[in-house]
């Protein structure tokens, strides 16, 4: 995905703010900035690129998270299982990654609207939910430049008056 294709549906029509990330590092220090202030319910909508640092960032969060509980867990992309779930003391984590997805009718067999509802959800390729987008939802849309493998925008899209959004937008305003 390009810049321009990968753009948020027209419900995200809100740029609220963006990041520049220099390295692993700063991504992996913004999610776990991010994750600080997620509480369940609350979806995160990650677009990007193949590479683009997706699972990187997902990863981060939820390992912060379970961290913030004393636990260790191992955090596999959900390439292959479409979900991966983890539960802290405070609330349930989905990861999902649906690039492999062919129906989504398949993420609603599994629970996902559930999830929504009360879990803390991270979805990776929120393009293939078609028009089946969670209210209050944010997309979080990773861009990188070839030409500096390391660089990173996020440029984080909501609908009006997201309280996500106005959350998330604070941890993005430090600096890396």
């Amino acid at each position: 995905m390009t810049a321009e294709t990968a753009r948020p549906p027209a419900a995200f029509s809100k740029a609220v703010c963006q990041f520049s990330s220099r390295d692993a590092e700063a991504t992996t220090a913004l999610a776990e900035r991010m994750a600080d202030h997620l509480k369940g319910g609350d979806v995160l909508l990650l677009s990007g690129d193949l590479g683009a640092g997706k699972t990187h960032f997902a990863r981060s969060l939820i390992q912060h998270l379970l961290a913030a509980d004393g636990l260790s867990e191992d955090v596999p992309s959900p390439t292959f299982t479409l979900v991966q779930t983890y539960a802290t003391k405070a609330v349930e984590i989905w990861h999902a990654d649906l690039y492999r997805l062919t129906d989504p009718q398949e993420l609603w067999e599994l629970g996902l609207d559930e999830a929504f509802e009360s879990a803390i959800s991270l979805i990776e390729w929120p393009e293939r939910l078609d028009q089946d987008l969670p209210d209050g939802a944010v997309w979080l849309r990773f861009d990188y430049d070839p030409q500096n493998p390391d660089f990173r925008r996020l440029s984080l899209f909501s609908t009006a008056n997201s309280s996500l959004a106005k959350r998330l937008a604070k941890t993005m305003e430090r600096p890396a």
